[in-house]
């Protein structure tokens, strides 16, 4: 299955939170189609004087979509990820993964979301997501 993962850091080294990152998922996920350039970007949502860097990825994995949840969720944990954001209460991250499209697959369930909710309020994401071969606008479709 094709799945397109947003990828953001805005503590420490950012840069190389991500490059870490994208090597646990080409680990634990499937192998890694595209990776987009890196986006920097203000914090949306809340105050911090950390500003973000952030990519899009696209990969191929045989995970279903909530083990690909687990398995996001055990990355950002392993990498010093403390708390999850809840609701709209944003914070300052050592590392963010949030899975954007998984073919084209529509869920709604308390835990997640597919295709994300807010991607298209997001440049940071949306930039990013329109460089990879893969993405389709199609995917869209209100």
């Amino acid at each position: 299955m094709k799945i397109y993962l947003a990828l953001g850091s805005n503590l420490g080294n950012k840069e190389q939170n991500l490059q870490r990152a994208i090597g646990e998922l080409q680990q634990q996920v499937g192998e890694v189609l595209a990776v987009s350039s890196y986006y920097y970007s203000e914090p949306q949502g809340f105050e911090s004087d950390n500003p973000f860097v952030n990519a899009v990825i696209w990969m191929e994995t045989r995970l279903d979509p909530f083990e690909l949840l687990a398995v996001l969720q055990g990355v950002e944990r392993s990498m010093g990820r403390k708390t999850k954001s809840v609701g709209r209460q944003y914070a300052d991250r050592i590392i963010d993964l949030d899975i954007l499209l998984y073919e084209n697959l529509q869920i709604d369930h308390p835990e997640l979301k597919i295709p994300h909710p807010r991607m298209k309020e997001r440049d940071f994401v949306m930039k990013p997501l329109r460089e990879l071969p893969g993405f389709q606008l199609e995917c869209f479709k209100e």
